[in-house]
């Protein structure tokens, strides 16, 4: 069972007015660009400028401007023979610090304990303005699974870590309503996703019942720092077939000791 496919790559404007007819600053128009040009190396190896271009609907004069600027800084590599590129050493080293700085590659000793006592995928996933960003992911032990390698993104309103983020956390999603339905169990409207909040909040972990893919089940709590804010969530996460009724106590209840112990040992290293 592969990993959900989520729109990853956005296409940015090149240059219409912004809410109220204003303008983006050109300094941020920049930015935006750059960061939506690494961001199409989330689903894609090797890509040549040309080939940006046409995903973010830049010019391609535009998009080799900034290529080149990316592969100046290391954040991009390229192959002379194929002239295509890659995300680059700065981008690796960038990316590991990251991890390493969040406390996210001392946790994984954690997370893989809860795998091998379950059985189950295991995910550690932190918010993404209205997504859900996947750092870390170990695979089920099981022929038949689902897989979620680090770096995919869900959308916020239908994955239980997601919702577990939502719960306890104070910024809600920016999406206009009706949120995208994906299977006839996601939640749409703010109401339902409200209500559903405060269910999680009441029992202290989320589940997701097939809510972005049809067999897919999974269940998840939240993670805090040393201040208490939540800033990430571990889930369990497999087919339906294997996360039934009469199992899911015994998952939600890994599940909410293993984050217990990351929130512990988070603060510890803290």
């Amino acid at each position: 069972m592969g990993p959900a496919a989520a729109g990853r790559v956005s296409a940015v404007p090149a240059g219409p007015p912004g809410p109220g007819g204003h303008r983006p600053k050109p300094g941020t128009q920049t930015v935006d660009r750059s960061v939506a040009v690494l961001r199409t190396f989330e689903d894609a190896d090797r890509q040549t400028p040309t080939e940006i271009a046409h995903r973010l609907g830049l010019s391609v004069s535009t998009a080799h401007r900034i290529v080149h600027a990316l592969h100046a800084t290391g954040m991009l590599g390229r192959d002379a023979q194929t002239e295509r590129y890659f995300l680059g050493p700065t981008a690796a080293i960038l990316g590991r610090l990251a991890l390493e700085r969040m406390g996210t590659t001392l946790l994984q000793p954690e997370l893989t304990a809860l795998r091998d006592g379950t059985g189950e995928a295991v995910s550690l996933g932190v918010r993404a303005g209205d997504e859900v960003a996947v750092l870390l992911h170990l695979p089920s032990t099981h022929p038949l699974r689902y897989d979620q390698p680090p770096g995919d993104r869900n959308p916020i309103h239908t994955c239980a870590m997601g919702k577990a983020l939502l719960a306890f956390d104070d910024d809600q999603v920016a999406m206009d309503e009706p949120y995208r339905r994906f299977t006839p169990s996601t939640l749409t409207t703010r109401a339902e996703l409200q209500a559903e909040l405060a269910r999680i909040r009441e029992r202290g972990y989320s589940v997701n019942d097939e809510e972005r893919l049809a067999g897919v089940r999974a269940v998840a709590a939240p993670v805090r720092d040393g201040a208490g804010r939540t800033f990430a969530a571990v889930a369990l996460q497999g087919p339906s077939v294997r996360f039934g009724d009469d199992r899911m106590p015994e998952l939600t209840e890994a599940v909410l000791k293993a984050a217990t112990r990351l929130t512990d040992l988070h603060r510890h290293l803290a």
